[in-house]
């Protein structure tokens, strides 16, 4: 994993020249109109706010999966993983959490472990909202095995305005649940596959903070899962 320098520790280091761009474009509007230097400024205070990298408390359990991001628990499926996966044909569960503007970017190991495989696979931009973005989508898949022998694997997919999946994680590295370790630019989705029979902690609406939410817990069976009501 690179290290992160300590201004990463406040903004994400992809974000330094989006900054400086919209700093120069906002002196550029100012100088003609300062109606259109407020704008600029406004999107550039809004594109610092966008690539913040805030530090989060992970709860420790090897048994524990933690969301790799925050958003919107979109849905939560069973499906056949990708197969640059190998995971086999078998369904597995997939919780998917959808990331808008206005979410932190900054993505999160899951679970303690290692890292078996990576694969980057290019393809289109539909809505990261669409189910047919987890097949379709440009996105980058990582395996893991958890501490306790588990395999789940993990999904960055780009979105509608996403053009970039950045991920430093490489095969073979041990990893720490809520470690950063990437980061999609812009609307993006990342998915979480998990064996069948986990005991899903969280909802379909919910609202997941990345490397904190407690996503599944590998040590309780499926009947002990969390049940939610909307009220």
């Amino acid at each position: 994993m690179k290290p992160y320098s300590d201004l990463a520790k406040i903004i994400h280091r992809e974000g330094y020249i989006f900054i400086i761009i919209f700093a120069a474009v906002t002196f550029v509007l100012g100088s003609f109109s300062s109606t259109l230097g407020w704008i600029g400024g406004i999107s550039t205070i809004w594109c610092a706010y966008f690539f913040r990298n805030p530090e989060r408390v992970t709860p420790v359990g090897d048994d524990l999966i933690i969301s790799a991001a925050d958003g919107i628990v979109q849905k939560i499926t069973e499906v056949i993983p990708p197969v640059e996966l190998n995971l086999g044909n078998e369904e597995m569960i997939r919780v998917s959490v959808f990331l808008n503007i206005f979410n932190v970017h900054i993505q999160r190991a899951p679970a303690n472990g290692k890292i078996l495989s990576l694969h980057y696979h290019p393809g289109k931009f539909f809505n990261a909202a669409l189910d047919k973005a987890s097949i379709h989508n440009e996105r980058q898949s990582v395996l893991m095995e958890t501490n306790n022998g588990t395999k789940v694997a993990f999904v960055q997919i780009a979105g509608l305005i996403a053009r970039r999946i950045v991920c430093d994680l490489e095969e073979e590295q041990e990893v720490k649940a809520g470690q950063r370790y990437g980061l999609i630019r812009f609307g993006s989705r990342v998915d979480i596959y998990l064996p069948i029979k986990s005991a899903i902690m969280v909802s379909e609406g919910q609202t997941c903070v990345g490397g904190e939410t407690v996503i599944a817990d590998l040590n309780k069976k499926k009947s002990d899962q969390i049940k939610f009501e909307v009220r």
